[in-house]
């Protein structure tokens, strides 16, 4: 395939430590990924076959299908490696940076056109965004990696909150007032909807911490601050993407995000990511 005709794409973040096998086995998945990518942007979704991207990629049919189940699914290494890379850059915030200042600076590191990547790379990022409103099976991949990420964030917060680098904004007993007050909400609203298992004095199924908070709470917690960060860039990126990110003067998707996460520097991160 052409340059001049398909766009490139950012380069993939390293993956943790592999044998070969597994290295290689991920490196065949983003060659056809990125074949699928550019066929797709280049003459859409319902004009190209598996044995398409299976030719463009270098592999035969027999093989692709080792490593997708369809010809849309294709496409999910690239969505998961953006995800990956900002959620890599969560993980990676200073000791002592709050939850807001993580999520913010990650999104600068990650997802500005040149951090990183070349400029020109973007453009690919766009115009594969902008497939998924078109397009209801890719929307599902789409989705599927968001949902994804939305684990794997949600995984780095509660390691955060473990080793004490998630440090609450505000001091004090204000902390442990806000921290209480919203566990006592979850914890009661839990027992309304009948999630208090066999209902003993340690709260929530019964095994609740000192403070009778039980574990899979505060895991529904760090799930639901990881949704709404997700869910913050998520938006600027398919906002981005929608207007082409093209343009000069336009705002990129590092500061949309930047803005959407702005938006939510009242909402109670460490009362959610506190353990």
């Amino acid at each position: 395939m052409s340059s001049s005709t398909t766009p490139p794409f950012p380069p993939v973040p390293p993956l943790p430590p592999v044998s070969l096998t597994e290295r290689r086995k991920a490196e065949t998945r983003m060659e056809i990924a990125r074949a699928a990518a550019g066929l797709f942007v280049r003459q859409g979704l319902k004009a190209t076959r598996a044995e398409d991207i299976a030719q463009a990629a270098g592999i035969a049919p027999r093989t692709f299908y080792r490593y997708f189940a369809a010809k849309e699914e294709a496409v999910a290494p690239l969505y998961e490696a953006g995800a990956r890379r900002w959620v890599e850059a969560v993980r990676a915030a200073p000791p002592g940076a709050s939850v807001p200042q993580a999520l913010e600076d990650a999104v600068r590191s990650t997802l500005r056109p040149g951090a990183g990547a070349p400029s020109d790379s973007w453009a690919g990022v766009c115009a594969l965004i902008r497939l998924t409103h078109s397009t209801p099976s890719l929307r599902r991949v789409w989705a599927e990696v968001c949902q994804t990420s939305e684990r794997a964030l949600g995984e780095v917060l509660a390691a955060r909150a473990r080793t004490g680098t998630a440090i609450a904004t505000a001091t004090g007993a204000a902390i442990g007032t806000a921290i209480d007050n919203d566990a006592e909400r979850i914890v009661r609203a839990a027992r309304a909807a009948g999630m208090d298992g066999a209902g003993g004095a340690g709260g929530v199924g019964s095994t609740g911490g000192a403070d009778g908070v039980d574990s899979a709470v505060v895991d529904a917690r760090l799930r639901f601050a990881a949704a709404v960060a997700v869910a913050a860039v998520r938006a600027a990126v398919e906002g981005w993407a929608a207007g082409d990110g093209t343009g000069e003067g336009l705002p990129g998707p590092a500061e949309l995000a930047v803005a959407n996460l702005a938006t939510l520097r009242d909402f109670p991160w460490d009362a959610l990511t506190e353990p």
